[in-house]
């Protein structure tokens, strides 16, 4: 009797190879993290300066830009730095950003005008941080 067939008479499977995993991107250093974050920061306050900007001038789709900007600097934070906190990163920048421009100066002028626009940047903006930060993290590369 072959081995093959004495193999299946005793109910053992033939040995086949385990599938390779894909190749896992490299875990960065911490000091890279950090640098990441803070380039995050940066990254998040430009978006919310400027969406601040784009939403008030091209109302309707300058809103749906602001906020599809603020989606991606969120997401990517996320992805960038496999944890949450490149989120929070981002959205501590852009919330900074929006709440100091939404003060004005003492003179009366200020680039938020006040109506519904403004209101739904402010809002969608947290709560596309807050869907960002929930999602799923990135599993960790095995050492």
């Amino acid at each position: 009797m072959s081995a093959a067939a004495s193999r299946a008479s005793s109910g053992a499977s033939p040995r086949t190879p385990a599938p390779t995993p894909a190749p896992a991107s490299l875990p960065i250093s911490r000091a890279a993290r950090y640098a990441w974050y803070g380039a995050l920061v940066v990254l998040g306050a430009l978006v919310g300066t400027a969406g601040a900007l784009v939403q008030a001038a091209w109302f309707p789709g300058g809103l749906l830009i602001a906020l599809v900007a603020t989606a991606a600097v969120f997401y990517g934070g996320l992805r960038a730095t496999g944890t949450q906190v490149g989120v929070v990163a981002a959205g501590a920048g852009w919330l900074v950003a929006v709440i100091l421009l939404s003060f004005g100066r003492p003179e009366g002028d200020g680039v938020f005008g006040g109506g519904a626009g403004e209101l739904l940047f402010l809002f969608g903006g947290m709560a596309v941080a807050v869907m960002c930060a929930t999602l799923s993290r990135l599993p960790r590369p095995t050492p």
